[in-house]
């Protein structure tokens, strides 16, 4: 199994390839869409890596590959300019998921 990156931003993309990952740089919807659709075709690739800002462009298709898929595994990354995520996002999540407060 093999990673699979898709990003909007090179900076990402370079790094990655340093450590390994293919990728492919998309910055738009088609773009995007496309290139999840190869990641899903190729039997190899165990985890999807996404970039936050790619992700929201279609969340409703990662969502639903996220319910529906067993490979790949897909991972939203931030980019180099950190996350867009709320500093509390994992402890509301859990608290979410399963009433647990921390």
């Amino acid at each position: 199994m093999r990673y699979y990156l898709i990003s909007d931003n090179h900076d990402t993309l370079v790094g990655m390839r340093l450590a390994g990952i293919e990728g492919v740089l998309a910055h738009g919807l088609d773009e995007v869409r496309s290139a999840i659709q190869f990641a899903i075709d190729e039997k190899d690739i165990g985890v999807l890596l996404i970039s936050e800002k790619c992700a929201a462009l279609c969340p409703e298709l990662i969502d639903r590959l996220r319910l529906h898929l067993t490979t790949p595994l897909i991972v939203e990354i931030p980019d180099r300019h950190g996350t867009r995520r709320a500093p509390d996002s994992i402890t509301r999540y859990i608290r979410e998921s399963i009433g647990v407060k921390l």
